[in-house]
């Protein structure tokens, strides 16, 4: 009744096989997406430094850009003191922005179950988180 297929699919590309082409892990995968929030949440913390730094934002970013350094294979992440210069949203979206990206962070983490990495980031949600609660900023 049907005659059978006889050419190739069109959804396969000519000349190759599946397996032609390189493929990563799901770890791998795990490992740069942590590396893009931890990168990411530095790049606020930076921001949120230049106008108010801190000992405790100083420590936060070196702990961050050891975490992304280990998480490339050594590659330390590019830094930018220039960012607050640029747009100056205000402290307390800073602190959201940050808070949300350590949450994301946190995510990826306790998928790929690395401890240090989602401790570093539970920490800074909660300093974060507290920074950005206006009854926080009153007290100080």
């Amino acid at each position: 009744m049907y005659e059978p297929i006889r050419t190739k699919s069109v959804h396969t590309m000519a000349g190759t096989a599946p397996s032609d082409f390189p493929h990563r892990s799901r770890e791998e995968e795990l490992d740069i997406q942590l590396a893009g929030h931890l990168a990411a949440l530095l790049a606020v913390t930076d921001e949120i430094r230049a106008p108010a730094p801190s000992a405790d934002l100083d420590a936060a970013a070196e702990r961050l850009a050891e975490q992304v350094a280990r998480l490339r294979g050594g590659s330390a992440p590019v830094r930018s003191a220039v960012a607050a210069t640029i747009h100056d949203p205000g402290l307390t979206a800073l602190h959201q922005r940050a808070h949300a990206l350590a949450g994301r962070a946190l995510v990826v983490a306790a998928s790929r179950a690395d401890t240090a990495a989602a401790i570093l980031a539970a920490e800074r949600m909660d300093a974060h988180a507290a920074a950005a609660d206006p009854r926080e900023l009153a007290s100080r």
